[in-house]
């Protein structure tokens, strides 16, 4: 396994902004190319069950998108939350020290608050128009902050758009992305509002 991607010589690739659909919230993102990988860095702001939420996240991944780590820190209501994850070299999870087996088979993490991560995923598959993939990832799962298997499946339908579908939280749309794999359309979640 490639060494986990330095944050030295980070160049910026692109800014990102999103908006809520299904309630009050944005999302501001920034995709940075590392010498090793990827770096995703954001901001989300956004309303859980009735609290308020203020996370700060980053995701590593390697030069073929694998997750490498992630970090969440921020607050939901009156609870600080600073959330370290990681994926060791064979390929198990841990979130902080606890070892997270249900999530073992898993490459990409998804934090399920934000957009950001179904890039890791459409970027590491690659699929061609007409290509369809499973793609289970690591979903870290709010309120409880712990990793479950969020099953996935993406269809390239078009150059620029996938058939998501994630059986067990009931969802199914047609995402839309850019030239970079970022989702700009996810129906009745998010829209970007400038990239």
């Amino acid at each position: 396994m490639p060494p986990a991607p330095s944050a030295i010589q980070a160049k910026l690739v692109a800014v990102f902004f999103w908006r809520r659909l299904d309630q009050p919230g944005h999302d501001c993102c920034r995709l940075f190319r590392l010498s090793g990988g990827w770096k995703l860095r954001g901001m989300a702001v956004f309303s859980e069950s009735g609290q308020p939420c203020n996370f700060a996240y980053e995701v590593l991944v390697d030069s073929h998108w694998k997750t490498q780590s992630a970090r969440l820190t921020g607050f939901r209501g009156s609870k600080e939350i600073d959330v370290r994850i990681r994926r060791t070299a064979d390929g198990n999870w841990r979130v902080g020290t606890k070892m997270q087996h249900a999530v073992a088979n898993c490459i990409d993490i998804d934090l399920g608050f934000t957009p950001a991560t179904n890039m890791l995923a459409v970027r590491r598959l690659n699929l061609s128009v007409g290509e369809n993939a499973e793609a289970p990832a690591a979903w870290l799962a709010l309120p409880s902050l712990k990793l479950e298997v969020l099953p996935q499946t993406y269809l390239r339908s078009a150059e620029l758009e996938y058939d998501y579908e994630a059986p067990s939280v009931g969802y199914k749309g047609r995402l839309r992305v850019s030239k970079l794999g970022v989702v700009e359309q996810y129906p009745r979640l998010f829209e970007i509002a400038s990239a």
